[in-house]
């Protein structure tokens, strides 16, 4: 009997331990924008996202990137401030250009990114370089 609580007892605690290393969030998520055609792939807990194609980066925090393009912004520092806010620092994948950004949860789907300072997020499209707006709109989807 002994030996059968004890084994209950380490695979409970193993259970408890294996969900707690993974936190989910507002701030686990891929978000889209649909007029921009743009998204998010963020995991700003566990800092564990890699660039497809790009893994020299390692794991990230995150980045903002382009439907059906290569090119991204790796998102390279991240602190949440409260379960609705977190503050981003980006730069391109060449390394050239840099900007600070928060990203606000406006409710259980929506997500506001906002340009604070740096350079302005561009993204190429039609072999040419599109400016995205200081404030964008984001919606949580399923990758």
């Amino acid at each position: 009997m002994k030996k059968l609580l004890f084994i209950l007892f380490t695979f409970h605690f193993s259970l408890l331990t294996s969900f707690a290393q993974s936190k989910e969030g507002p701030f686990h998520a891929y978000l889209y924008n649909n007029e921009y055609e743009v998204y998010l792939k963020i995991n700003l807990y566990d800092e564990d996202v890699e660039v497809p194609g790009q893994e020299l980066y390692g794991p990230l925090p995150g980045y903002f990137g382009k439907k059906h393009n290569s090119f991204c912004w790796v998102i390279t520092a991240a602190e949440v401030k409260n379960d609705k806010t977190a503050t981003l620092s980006l730069i391109n994948d060449y390394g050239s250009e840099d900007l600070t950004a928060t990203l606000t949860l406006k409710n259980d789907s929506t997500y506001i990114l906002k340009q604070e300072k740096g350079s302005t997020l561009k993204v190429p499209k039609n072999s040419k370089w599109q400016k995205i707006p200081k404030i964008l709109e984001f919606k949580r989807q399923k990758e």
